[in-house]
């Protein structure tokens, strides 16, 4: 047997914003909510299929780069036209030292790495 990531926690100042911005990005509705986060995904998935993204309230500032990031394709656009929806949501261009690459990295509303591939793949 072996382990299966079931849900990505990732730790932030103010759950609801980035529960909005994530949902956006992703497609994903509201699963879960209690005082101390909550939990997004795709509700059309059974939840023994599915992979989360837990929002965890913390008051800790996030001080450097992350040592794990979420890479995003598009499903439904071209490169250029999910980076102009994905800036339109709240992302920022970020710049981490990628020089010249196929990708853009971007940072969530509280400064979360992550970054945009080329790729298109199906929803």
């Amino acid at each position: 047997m072996a382990c299966r990531i079931t849900e990505l926690v990732l730790d932030c100042a103010d759950p609801d914003k980035l529960a909005d911005f994530w949902c956006g990005v992703l497609g994903y509705q509201v699963l879960d909510r209690d005082p101390d986060g909550i939990e997004i995904g795709r509700a059309d998935q059974s939840p023994e299929d599915r992979i989360t993204l837990v929002l965890s309230r913390s008051d800790d500032p996030k001080k450097q780069k992350l040592r794990l990031h979420l890479d995003v394709n598009a499903t439904d656009r071209d490169q250029a036209a999910e980076l102009e929806r994905l800036l339109a949501l709240g992302a920022t261009r970020v710049d981490i030292g990628q020089a010249s690459v196929r990708w853009y990295v971007l940072a969530d509303p509280e400064g979360n790495e992550f970054c945009l591939l080329r790729r298109r793949v199906t929803p």
